[in-house]
């Protein structure tokens, strides 16, 4: 029995809501029995009535699924990049399935200074984006020349390393560490 458009997107908000990672369109379009284009027009009539549907380069899952379900992995990267690569930066980490979860440096005379950033979907950095270019402020990373760390979370190792291997080849990382305590990359002193 084929589903209505309605029933359709009912039942896609349900297995969104059952899911702890997320479902690419393919296996969304597999499930429901529609194409993937289908889906793609169905997660668009589903955004447009709702903000919590996040599309990440791995598929789609439900905001509230993302807080809810902890990550079970957690990974302290450096970076380095100018002002004009923030959002290549955050997109790349959350297009890959990361949270960034804050943004601290390690000033020679202040000491360590964070912000928290909970960044999680591009529409996060297109916000975020918007209050940098208000001119209110400057990204944390100017008070030390590029130079800066981002707390990520991510469902799982495998998807921290994509994320470190991706920002890698982007010549945006320095180092990594795996988070045993807060702030624990002090060690790679600026």
């Amino acid at each position: 029995m084929k589903l209505t458009g309605e029933e359709r997107r009912n039942k896609i908000l349900s297995l969104l809501a059952a899911a702890k990672a997320p479902i690419s369109g393919g296996v969304l379009a597999e499930k429901v029995g529609v194409s993937r284009q289908v889906i793609v027009t169905d997660i668009a009539l589903l955004r447009a009535s709702r903000s919590d549907i996040i599309a990440t380069n791995a598929g789609y899952l439900l905001a509230d699924a993302a807080k809810q379900s902890p990550a079970s992995a957690r990974r302290i990267f450096k970076m380095y990049h100018t002002d004009e690569q923030v959002e290549q930066e955050l997109s790349t980490i959350v297009d890959l399935g990361g949270e960034v979860k804050d943004v601290y440096i390690d000033h020679k005379v202040y000491g360590t200074i964070s912000a928290p950033m909970n960044i999680r979907s591009r529409r996060d950095i297109q916000h975020f984006l918007a209050d940098l270019k208000s001119g209110v402020s400057t990204p944390l990373n100017n008070l030390t020349h590029g130079y800066h760390y981002h707390t990520v979370e991510a469902p799982s190792e495998q998807i921290l390393d994509e994320i470190e291997a991706a920002l890698q080849s982007k010549g945006l990382l320095i180092a990594t560490a795996s988070e045993k305590s807060s702030y624990s990359a002090k060690t790679y002193s600026i």
